[in-house]
């Protein structure tokens, strides 16, 4: 063999290593402009939250009459064993058969206690947007611990919720405004320093309180003694 024939075949091996790179190095774009593609159009796809306005960031789920005399707020979460607690011993409803219209009781979401928990208040707040809160409320707390976001999903579907509506608002986040305006309070406004804590027309009430507490209040109240 020549010298310049060994002088070609080596300039065409190194032709064929670019080419061999060359073609890599395409594929590589080429897949980097899929996932880029891809990632695009999972981004636009995803649903959208529309911007919460006042009347829906001042709403909050509540049983009982708007006149009534004594207004018992709770700031709790989903997650919160102590607030299932409160909740399965029925105190609410004691409260309820005992007062009735005197006595309005309000949720307001302070998601704390476990990563799961924001998701789960965020859930709750999407079956307010279909009035069916308390139902919602109940489930939840009858399943807990079980709240990761498929769990939320078929506890909406369990209580007849539009699941589609149900899985646009708690996949887009729709409520996570109204959540954290919530928490914010409970924090800052009046530090409390975990779940559940409760407000009696105003007045701070840390931990689930017995009946005979919240009763102990709320006839003070009703006969002008507590303000």
């Amino acid at each position: 063999m020549t010298k310049e024939n060994r002088r070609s075949q080596k300039q065409l091996r190194h032709e064929k290593i670019r080419a061999q790179k060359n073609k890599r190095q395409w594929i590589g774009y080429g897949a980097l402009a899929l996932i880029l593609i891809a990632a695009i159009f999972w981004i636009s796809s995803r649903p959208k939250a529309q911007p919460l306005d006042e009347t829906r960031l001042a709403s909050n789920p509540r049983i009982g009459s708007d006149s009534a005399k004594v207004v018992i707020t709770e700031y709790a979460d989903f997650g919160c064993p102590a607030c299932r607690t409160w909740h399965r011993a029925g105190i609410l409803e004691q409260v309820r058969a005992a007062y009735g219209d005197d006595v309005q009781f309000v949720w307001k979401d302070f998601p704390v206690i476990t990563a799961q928990s924001p998701k789960a208040a965020e859930a709750g707040q999407c079956a307010f947007d279909q009035g069916k809160f308390w139902e919602y409320h109940d489930v939840l707390f009858d399943n807990a611990p079980a709240i990761g976001v498929s769990d939320l999903k078929i506890y909406a579907a369990q209580i007849g919720l539009d699941t589609a509506k149900f899985n646009q608002c708690l996949d887009s986040g729709q409520n996570r405004a109204k959540v954290e305006q919530s928490q914010n309070e409970a924090q800052r406004q009046y530090a409390f320093p975990g779940t559940p804590s409760f407000l009696v027309n105003g007045k701070k009430l840390v931990g689930p309180p017995s009946y005979e507490t919240l009763k102990s209040m709320i006839d003070a109240i009703l006969a002008g003694g507590l303000k």
